[in-house]
């Protein structure tokens, strides 16, 4: 079995070749970037399994590139920042980034921490890649919600995992901590705020209505409830 690709993006040397030793070590195989333009190129001719993306670039936005990412791949994609302030992790989050590490970081941390994204990106899924629902279809090959006249909307690989979450278990309370130990992540003030803006962003694309939605019903203080009949394959 190959081993799972991790691309990292950060404009300090010393960054990448500590990382690169570091992930080898692990099990893993790397490509590290110093700019995003060659990043970019370079994801047109691989599938990374996890992007480590620092936000402190020389050519690009960091947090732009990470939005892109996340609606336009299917990588997971981990922020690496000296930027500590719960907002610009709480933004990272929002933009659709899975997790947030903070530097100075314990490398062992970072190993830890992909796993972790790998793990709940391969979940075993008997079910396929295709769930229909309400007359909605997910598509989670490409990352589309198709509705019953074949238009699609794209959903980020965040926004994914939560709504696999809920289709995998319909008509069953899910708390905050069923969330964050199916998807990973430090608990927390960051983790919840993600959640929330995951969530309502999965409503709108679902044009569900915010004050009464249909399908992702808020339990207050309990957690979420799917009410759609879902039906996979």
């Amino acid at each position: 079995m190959t081993a799972p690709l991790v691309t990292i993006l950060d404009d300090e040397a010393e960054i990448r070749q500590m990382l690169t030793e570091v992930l080898e070590e692990a099990g893993f195989r790397t490509q590290s970037f110093a700019r995003a333009r060659e990043f970019e190129a370079a994801l047109n001719r691989v599938a990374p399994d996890v992007c480590l993306v620092d936000l402190s670039l020389p050519d690009t936005d960091g947090l732009a590139l990470v939005h892109r990412l996340a609606l336009e791949r299917g990588a997971a994609v981990i922020i690496i920042s000296g930027r500590a302030q719960v907002q610009d992790r709480v933004t990272g989050l929002e933009l659709g980034a899975d997790d947030y590490i903070t530097k100075p970081f314990e490398p062992a941390e970072v190993v830890a921490r992909i796993r972790a994204r790998i793990r709940s990106s391969r979940p075993a899924q008997p079910a396929g890649n295709t769930a229909h629902f309400n007359g909605w279809t997910a598509h989670f090959d490409r990352y589309a919600l198709e509705d019953d006249s074949g238009a699609e909307t794209p959903f980020s690989h965040a926004e994914g995992e939560v709504l696999r979450l809920f289709l995998e278990s319909p008509k069953r309370l899910i708390s905050r901590q069923q969330m964050q130990e199916s998807l990973g992540g430090a608990a927390g003030e960051s983790f919840d705020r993600a959640m929330d803006v995951r969530i309502s962003r999965l409503r709108t694309k679902l044009r569900e209505d915010p004050k009464n939605p249909r399908l992702i019903k808020t339990i207050y203080g309990a957690g979420y409830i799917f009410l759609g009949d879902v039906r996979w394959g």
